[in-house]
């Protein structure tokens, strides 16, 4: 693993471990989600957050995945192509003790091709040049990876807006800056709710 002076660093903002610090390989594209955006998206996720199980795709950080787990998720795979960025996260969480969230290094489209366990809730937050969003929205659908109301993080460019699978709607939109940050719903019966950007 890199020495620790060459790591990046983000922190815990709510739950259990609330506070801590944790460090993350700097690859290149790898962009933590604000902490103001992770406490606005925990806040749209905190009532359906008890005892969900999440994946994290393009984990980076870990920030989305742990923070879930901290705030009550029962259990959260992250899925990281870096080696650096996956040696680094499996250190962080032997940190904290826990063994609710597991790292596996893996492309996470061919990943997704893999035998599927159905998510509560999943985070997309992919490179945003990388042009993976839409793909891995429809290999989460066709694959079996998602409960029947499963929850769906997605961040990207706001030049970018994705086409929903059947059966999702957008439920919460909002933008920081460059950044568009939205959440949708599989088979949501209620009508969606847009936030005004801001």
């Amino acid at each position: 693993m890199q020495a620790s002076r060459e790591l990046s660093r983000l922190r815990i903002i709510g739950g259990r471990w609330r506070g801590r610090k944790l460090a993350f390989a700097p690859v290149p594209g790898l962009r933590p989600t604000p902490d103001r955006v992770r406490e606005t998206l925990f806040n749209w996720l905190m009532p359906v957050l008890p005892g969900a199980r999440c994946l994290d795709l393009f984990a980076g950080s870990g920030a989305l995945g742990i923070e879930a787990v901290s705030r009550g998720a029962a259990h959260c795979t992250l899925v990281e192509r870096d080696p650096r960025a996956a040696a680094v996260l499996r250190a962080q969480l032997a940190r904290l003790g826990s063994h609710a969230i597991e790292v596996v290094q893996a492309d996470a489209g061919d990943w997704l091709r893999g035998a599927a366990v159905p998510c509560d809730i999943v985070f997309l937050d992919p490179p945003f040049s990388s042009g993976l969003l839409q793909p891995c929205l429809d290999l989460l659908e066709r694959r079996g990876w998602l409960a029947p109301q499963a929850w769906i993080y997605l961040e990207s460019g706001c030049d970018v807006r994705p086409v929903l699978p059947e059966h999702w709607v957008w439920h919460r939109e909002k933008q920081a800056g460059q950044v568009c940050y939205r959440l949708a719903r599989r088979n949501a019966t209620a009508a969606p709710v847009q936030d005004a950007a801001g």
